[in-house]
């Protein structure tokens, strides 16, 4: 472990990347704890102190989940990344009943376009969304230091700028950094939260809310679900194929064996933060709303994420963002036309059988994947029943947060793999070259 951290510091490429992800995640956290104009951040913290110890999962707690705590702090970065997932997924589910849209994603200068309207949606519903805040501000006693319309528009304004600076942040983790940005900020704003979920973990010891024991036979259950989404994530079936021998100009190339890798779990994390973002818009509009509308209010109750309305939902979107996902990247159809175009088989598949065979091997990955992921989901819920755990705890302990966190740090282990291996040959070929030379 101590040679692999050596070395990955020796590689110029990967040390750079590195510190740029540093460097953009600092800033991330910086911009968590800088407050909006308008805003009393004394009052605010004695507001939220007296929620802190909840044992129920309300709107603060849930959007600060995936905000790193910003969301309490009322910071330029309230919103999160979570409007512009919502956006990703509104025009990824158009793309089913409009057709035009679809073409935009097949060439280069569709793909920038689609890009574009993903902005520019970003930005609509980041203006729905600091709505609702200014809405839900006002509800908080002595929290405003202006009159409300000055404080609506400048802090639509402020949240807004927040929130496409960090696509903007995560664009540049994705090309400069390592990993994805856009799961990489939200697992930096699951692990700022982990200290303090701690502090309150302790201080429920020490009151004689929990049992010491509990709380070991949780970590126990905790360090087996980790290994479970590690297996989980790692896992896959394999497709033989077999391709005939082929002439390529004057040369003849042999019959090669080789398989195509169907992970277990193809679509990752982005079911579940799929799911997350689209839940988070409406219990956002309805928990801030409903003081002044009553049917929003009835809505707000219904949605509570303890309840069994909200976990029936969630469920249901994971499972359906999985096979939707998986479809998306994983074509049968196009994968089939390519075995076909390269003269390769499946041995024991007709060749025209090709497409309705890898549809019945996803198909058959994909449902207990989802269904795994969705009982991981569930989690924080069923710790919370049982042990009466915190909310802040058993948010952090599994379910959405174990899943994402776990899949985020595979994907930046095999992305660091990679660097070091590209480079580890291409030190190998400098290397055959100085003595080709010197011979």
């Amino acid at each position: 472990m101590s040679n692999t951290l050596v070395n990955m510091f020796k590689i110029e490429e990967l040390r750079k990347r590195i510190l740029w992800t540093g460097i953009f995640l600092v800033i991330f956290r910086l911009g968590a704890f800088i407050p909006i104009p308008g805003i009393d951040p004394e009052v605010l913290k004695l507001y939220f102190m007296a929620q802190s110890n909840s044992t129920t999962i309300g709107l603060t707690e849930y959007l600060n989940f995936f905000a790193g705590g910003a969301f309490s702090n009322f910071s330029l970065f309230m919103l999160g990344i979570m409007p512009y997932i919502s956006t990703q997924i509104i025009l990824q589910l158009l793309m089913l009943v409009i057709p035009s849209l679809k073409k935009l994603t097949e060439d280069a200068a569709g793909r920038k376009k689609m890009q574009q309207y993903t902005r520019l949606g970003t930005i609509l519903v980041c203006l729905i969304q600091s709505y609702v805040v200014t809405v839900y501000a006002k509800s908080i006693p002595d929290v405003l230091t202006m009159s409300l319309l000055p404080f609506t528009l400048i802090a639509m304004m402020t949240v807004t700028t927040g929130t496409m600076f960090l696509v903007w942040l995560g664009d540049q983790i994705t090309e400069r950094g390592i990993g994805n940005g856009i799961s990489l900020l939200i697992f930096a704003g699951i692990v700022a939260r982990i200290p303090s979920a701690f502090v309150t973990l302790w201080k429920s010891v020490q009151s004689g809310a929990l049992n010491p024991i509990v709380v070991l036979i949780v970590f126990a259950m905790f360090v087996l679900v980790v290994a479970l989404v590690v297996y989980e994530q790692r896992g896959q079936r394999k497709i033989p194929v077999q391709y005939a021998k082929r002439v390529v100009g004057r040369k003849m190339y042999g019959s090669q064996n080789t398989y195509i890798p169907f992970k277990i779990n193809p679509s990752g994390v982005i079911p579940v933060i799929f799911a997350s973002a689209l839940l988070s818009f409406p219990l956002q509009i309805a928990s801030s709303l409903g003081p002044q509308v009553r049917w929003l209010q009835a809505v707000a109750r219904w949605l509570n994420p303890q309840g069994a309305p909200y976990l029936i939902i969630y469920t249901v979107l994971i499972i359906a963002f999985a096979f939707f996902y998986t479809q998306v990247s994983l074509n049968p159809i196009e994968i089939a036309k390519q075995i076909r175009e390269n003269g390769g088989s499946v041995p024991g598949v007709r060749t025209e059988k090709l497409e309705e065979y890898l549809s019945k091997v996803l198909n058959r990955i994909v449902l207990p994947g989802s269904l795994f992921l969705a009982f991981i989901a569930l989690i924080p819920t069923i710790v919370q029943k049982l042990f009466n755990f915190p909310a802040s705890v058993a948010m952090l302990l599994g379910g959405t947060s174990l899943i994402i966190m776990v899949g985020v740090d595979l994907d930046m282990v095999n992305q660091i793999e990679g660097i070091m291996k590209m480079h580890h040959h291409e030190g190998l070929t400098s290397r055959s070259k100085i003595k080709a030379r010197n011979l």
